[in-house]
């Protein structure tokens, strides 16, 4: 316990030196939500990944996944670096870098609102970003407050509002640089964990082979090897897991955010090889390392409560020391997903919420403030989900994705690319993606899992289809939107 409150307080006092540090920086919105639009590909790739994966993934997918799938599981984290990582990058980096700073957007609801001609369709994207960002947030607390009470033998809800309190200094004060230069130390402590913790489980079993072995020995329904098979005992959930924890990011504001703020074209290529190869490593290992949880955790009666699972692995498995650094891995992986739900569900509040309607009442300055505050809120609502007992952390996040990605994604993606996409188009995908994840919550007919990834797959399906059957968007606006894409000009020379 020593070397690991050591350990925090190393890290708690960083974090919020960095914290005070930039909150010199943020002299307007743009340097409080963008970071000037100058972030470079260091940070801007461990800024995608750490936001990307939490104790959410290290937790609560680990554990149950890996149980539920044994080897198979890892599918899941090589689909989060080539499709989760290295696709957005390629296709959406440049375009979204181009086209947001033409239209001098700083959140996905006023891309929306800029792109389409909607202020309706603004209003409406900045509701959905600040509900369902909320149980996103709350399963990131409950899955770093499991570690904590373990290690600390404190009650769980101490520990979520006292990372809460940690998350709030440096969002609050420091803004998206702030996160940023945090998310690239917290990135390269997640990297370094991960290898350890996946070395200390296999060598708890005997190594690589020996634990595999006994991995295949285990009998699910009478039958035995399931859990080292290629695909699993459950083939399709596990494709549907792939691809809500995949295809979601295209489509999740806080992560195309990453995309806004990046500095310039060779950042986005350099940025594309970091962030896959963080990935490859962050989600690989942990859903590999969750493979294992049948050999170091013994199910109750009542059936395996899967966010105790990585908990008991890493309490049976660790020295003390490596416990400590465990738990800043954890703590690193949360406060860096935190910190961007944080910013991107308060930034869209104030700017597409209260601004817009303020009637340019409202200073730059006092936009900074009620960000911090909005901030604050989002924090304690938050909290407040995150302490009820009995919820699970992948229903949580599963709600979050499958909403706000179901909703998103496909206006997104082709409002990039494609002139012919229609206001109706967007509204069908906005309605269908939270219509069929709300229906879901109150009727409970599937898995939260599965109608997430039906939902972005429909929003793929849905845009393209409707915009053949309704009234076309104006053309001169249109035109105006894509003019950015015809100028020579690189993402250096346009900068505002």
């Amino acid at each position: 316990m020593t070397e690991s409150i050591i350990l925090l307080l190393c890290f708690f006092v960083v974090t919020a030196f960095i914290g005070i540090y930039c909150r010199k920086k943020d002299a307007n919105v743009g340097d409080f939500v963008l970071g000037g639009r100058s972030v470079g590909p260091w940070l801007s790739a461990f800024a995608y990944g750490t936001s990307y994966f939490s104790a959410v993934v290290f937790v609560g997918y680990a554990g149950q996944f890996g149980w539920n799938f044994g080897v198979s599981a890892t599918w899941i984290g090589l689909g989060n670096a080539l499709i989760g990582s290295l696709i957005p990058w390629l296709l959406l980096g440049k375009k979204t870098r181009i086209m947001t700073n033409h239209l001098h957007t700083a959140t996905m609801p006023d891309f929306f609102k800029k792109r389409y001609d909607s202020k309706a369709l603004g209003i409406f994207a900045s509701l959905l970003i600040f509900v369902f960002l909320i149980p996103y947030s709350a399963s990131v607390y409950k899955g770093l407050s499991g570690i904590f009470a373990m290690s600390f033998n404190l009650d769980f809800k101490y520990c979520i509002m006292g990372m809460a309190l940690i998350t709030a200094i440096y969002v609050v004060v420091g803004g998206y640089m702030a996160t940023a230069l945090n998310d690239f130390i917290q990135g390269i402590i997640m990297l370094i964990g991960i290898v350890l913790v996946v070395f200390y489980v296999l060598n708890g079993q005997g190594g690589f082979t020996e634990a595999v072995s006994r991995l295949s020995e285990i009998e699910l329904s009478g039958n035995t090897g399931e859990l080292t098979s290629l695909f699993g005992p459950d083939g399709l959930t596990l494709l549907s897991v792939l691809i809500l924890t995949s295809l979601g990011t295209w489509g999740l504001p806080q992560m195309v955010h990453k995309f806004y703020a990046i500095k310039d074209e060779r950042s986005i290529k350099t940025g594309t090889v970091i962030s896959t190869v963080f990935a490859l490593i962050v989600a690989g290992g942990s859903y590999f390392m969750g493979a294992f949880g049948r050999l170091y955790y013994t199910a109750p009666a009542q059936g395996p409560v899967y966010d105790d699972i990585v908990p008991s692995m890493l309490q049976s498995s660790l020295p003390n020391i490596l416990l400590g650094i465990v738990l800043v891995l954890v703590l690193s992986a949360s406060m860096s997903t935190l910190s961007a739900l944080v910013l991107s569900s308060s930034s869209t509040v104030v700017l597409d919420l209260i601004a817009p309607y303020a009637k340019n009442k409202i200073t730059t300055k006092k936009k900074v403030v009620l960000i911090r505050i909005f901030c604050a809120i989002f924090i304690i609502i938050s909290v407040i989900i995150a302490i009820r007992p009995n919820t699970m952390i992948t229903a949580l996040m599963s709600t979050s994705w499958g909403a706000l990605a179901g909703a998103f994604v496909g206006p997104f993606l082709y409002g990039l690319f494609s002139k012919r996409v229609t206001k109706v188009a967007v509204w069908s995908s906005m309605i269908v993606g939270v219509g069929i994840t709300v229906a879901n919550m109150i009727l409970n007919f599937e898995s939260p899992i599965k109608v997430g990834g039906l939902s972005i797959l429909l929003s793929f399906v849905i845009v393209p289809i409707v915009s053949l059957f309704t009234p076309k968007m104006d053309k001169k606006h249109v035109n105006d939107v894509f003019a950015c894409y015809e100028n020579s000009k690189t993402l250096s020379d346009s900068k505002k």
